[in-house]
């Protein structure tokens, strides 16, 4: 049996270690991750072609590739070009949906108080590429961008002799402005820091591999960044109405994605629960992804767990705050009350998470490793600053004078206190 069943009340403190402490692998990356990106902040270009040759085998000239993706568009495949306009579609219509209104609110009192939002001007967004095809990252990390207003959507991708077009077509199509062919910590040093063909950017985001989610740690203190991103990892919540080949077919899903990636399903039937042991044997055979899978499953981070209750069920998915939540349960509306921390959750039969990932419209780019339980996926929100705007009337003054003036000088800042008395003074 590639995943056994076991029942949580039975999980020892080092199985619930490998469970609830999933390591990304981000620390042991950040000693490379730090000298990579310093040295390109001090030798720009020259770093960044020297580590494409080293780490990606390419030799490259012009870093900047926008307009080999603008022709990308009419090599790809028509298929392919409609299944990237329908998923850039719904995503731009979920993201549009999240623009908040400028707002002022006038107070009786003579106090007129609002907020107002402005885009950034500059921000970088990375996308996994090389031979390899990640469309959907592309959209995820532009559309949002564009969406929000800003000025300047700035693309890394990992360079290649023979870079695949549809990658290149996506990040076209989504709305980038200048496309750039580098990838790795050196990308997000470039991106960070500028160098003579790279202009700095405000803000990164993006996912990638742990040199990249390294790399990005090691510069927010210069740059705003999403979220340190490990690998992909699932909870399916499900009970006895659940079908065990939709469940296997979802931990299989996500462990196609990476060999640390962290699958796990909970449910309250012990029927459920072996049901999915075995379709997880029978769906694994012959998959493109079959070693990568297995990889995942064999690790200590996934698991097909049995609650003595729907409730305890419930409290594992809490405190384990996934990137993905699937929930296959006759009430999912009331489990999924009972669940705060998860990046983003998919509910019914109908729904797996590759929806998402891909076309459904919500964003792929979330939080992982309990990071649920503090924030949540790339927004439009993540693109804008907020700006508080405030006017007082005379009375509104002086009728807050003298709450302001007696905690200004409580904490000892008479010229606070004195900024107030010389208006009233005045008037």
């Amino acid at each position: 049996m590639t995943l056994s069943v076991t029942d949580i009340a039975d999980l020892g403190l080092e199985e619930r270690s490998a469970l609830f402490d999933r390591d990304a692998g981000i620390d042991a990356a950040r000693s490379d991750a730090r000298d990579i990106v310093e040295r390109v902040r001090e030798e720009g270009d020259v770093a960044v072609r020297e580590y494409c040759r080293t780490f990606d085998d390419v030799d490259v000239g012009n870093l900047e590739i926008t307009d080999e993706c603008e022709r990308a568009v009419d090599v790809i495949d028509p298929a392919i070009r409609e299944a990237i306009d329908t998923a850039i579609a719904n995503v731009r219509a979920f993201h549009e949906a999240q623009l908040p209104e400028d707002w002022r609110r006038e107070f009786e009192d003579g106090r007129e108080l609002g907020r107002r939002f402005r885009p950034l001007e500059r921000v970088g967004v990375y996308v996994p590429g090389g031979t390899a095809a990640y469309p959907s990252s592309a959209i995820m990390g532009i559309v949002p961008a564009v969406v929000a207003g800003v000025d300047h959507v700035v693309v890394a991708t990992p360079p290649a002799d023979e870079p695949n077009p549809v990658t290149l077509a996506a990040i076209h199509l989504a709305g980038a402005d200048e496309v750039f062919r580098v990838g790795g910590a050196q990308a997000v040093g470039a991106l960070a820091y500028g160098t003579e063909s790279i202009t700095r950017v405000q803000k990164i985001v993006g996912p990638g591999n742990r040199w990249v989610t390294a790399a990005k740690a090691e510069v927010r203190d210069v740059v705003d960044i999403d979220v340190l991103a490990g690998p992909s990892e699932v909870v399916v919540v499900a009970d006895e109405t659940a079908d065990p080949v939709h469940v296997a077919s979802e931990l299989l899903a996500q462990a196609e994605h990476d060999p640390n990636a962290s699958v796990v399903a909970v449910t309250d039937d012990p029927d459920t629960a072996a049901a999915t042991a075995e379709a997880v044997d029978t769906l694994i055979e012959d998959r493109t992804r079959e070693a990568t899978i297995r990889d995942a499953l064999s690790s200590d981070a996934s698991a097909i767990l049995c609650a003595r209750s729907m409730s305890e069920a419930i409290l594992f998915t809490e405190e384990y705050a996934p990137e993905h939540l699937t929930i296959i349960a006759d009430d999912d509306e009331s489990i999924l009350e009972r669940i705060d921390s998860a990046g983003s959750v998919f509910l019914g039969p109908h729904t797996p998470v590759a929806a998402g990932d891909y076309a459904s419209g919500t964003n792929h780019v979330l939080p992982t490793n309990g990071g649920a339980k503090i924030a949540g996926g790339l927004a439009v929100e993540h693109f804008l600053r907020a700006t508080t705007v405030q006017r007082l009337s005379e009375d509104g003054l002086e009728t807050l004078a003298p709450t302001i003036t007696t905690l200004a000088e409580a904490e000892g800042l008479e010229a606070h206190a004195e900024s107030v008395r010389c208006r009233l003074e005045d008037d």
